[in-house]
């Protein structure tokens, strides 16, 4: 027997993302949250990259919404799944990242403020938002860069 997944959604009604601009990138320390030098999650150890320079990463993204809007990002700033933000891994907090949807051209710019994805072999994890704006928030993953 499993335990129930809660899964996760987009808001209750249908709301337009075309207003919300991209992030916008700027210089700025790391998060004091979020950037130690190894964490572990189920039995896993994850590295911290020290920087973002040079960066680039090509998979399976997801993206996340109400399940977890309002709570707080490692970062420590409240989830807003209509901000441009992400989840990843090891890029340190924060970091802009250019995401591009391979299946459309479609490219966002984005705010990395969480950790995660935690999910099989999934590289990021996009704001609601982010993933309207990009093309796949009905489909649920893309191929992303």
């Amino acid at each position: 027997m499993k335990p129930a997944v809660i899964k996760d959604s987009g808001p209750i009604h249908p709301v337009d993302v075309s207003h919300i601009q991209d992030a916008v990138v700027k210089n700025e320390p790391k998060s004091r949250f979020g950037n130690p030098d190894y964490y572990e999650i189920a039995g896993k150890r994850y590295f911290v990259l020290s920087s973002a320079v040079g960066y680039t990463e090509t998979g399976k993204g997801s993206w996340y919404g109400r399940k977890f809007h309002g709570r707080r990002t490692s970062s420590g700033e409240p989830y807003d799944m209509y901000s441009m933000t992400a989840a990843h891994k090891t890029l340190p907090l924060p970091t802009y990242l250019q995401v591009t949807n391979l299946e459309n051209g479609k490219q966002v710019v984005v705010k990395v403020n969480d950790r995660g994805p935690f999910h099989g072999n999934r590289i990021v994890d996009l704001s609601y938002a982010a993933a309207v704006k990009l093309g796949y928030a009905n489909k649920g993953t893309a191929e992303l860069e």
